[in-house]
């Protein structure tokens, strides 16, 4: 085959791929692919979380109080691994690590509108949370 037949389907491989990577770099609204994509394949039920993890989110629908001073901050979602929003949107929680003296790697995310995200290493993944 020579040089000439090989090009179209290269060229057209590389504007696909130009195109995923593009759809990529966009946010993407709650519910899409991507956004469920980014939050864990499957949402875990709040009951399968760790009990410390289910105190924290008892403590969020109570509104307080909460034992880490850095707790209710504002997560800024820099990463882009959860659905994307305004800033201000997210809120972080620690979630108690038996054994650790600080506070640890597991976090519960909230968002305004009520959705609950669990990471167990320090928003390298998350899981939505099936409340």
């Amino acid at each position: 085959m020579n040089a000439r037949a090989l090009l179209a389907p290269l060229l057209v491989l590389a504007l696909a791929l130009a195109g995923v990577a593009a759809a990529q770099k966009e946010g993407a609204p709650a519910g899409s692919p991507k956004a469920a994509a980014a939050s864990g394949a499957e949402p875990i039920p709040a009951a399968e979380l760790p009990k410390e993890a289910r105190e924290t989110i008892a403590r969020i629908h109570k509104g307080g109080p909460y034992p880490y001073a850095k707790d209710h901050a504002v997560f800024g979602n820099r990463e882009g691994k959860l659905p994307k929003q305004k800033h201000g949107y997210y809120h972080e929680y620690t979630v108690k690590t038996p054994g650790e003296r600080t506070r640890g790697a597991r976090r519960i995310v909230a968002g305004r509108g009520g959705e609950l995200y669990y990471s167990p290493d320090h928003y390298n993944s998350f899981r939505r949370v099936k409340d």
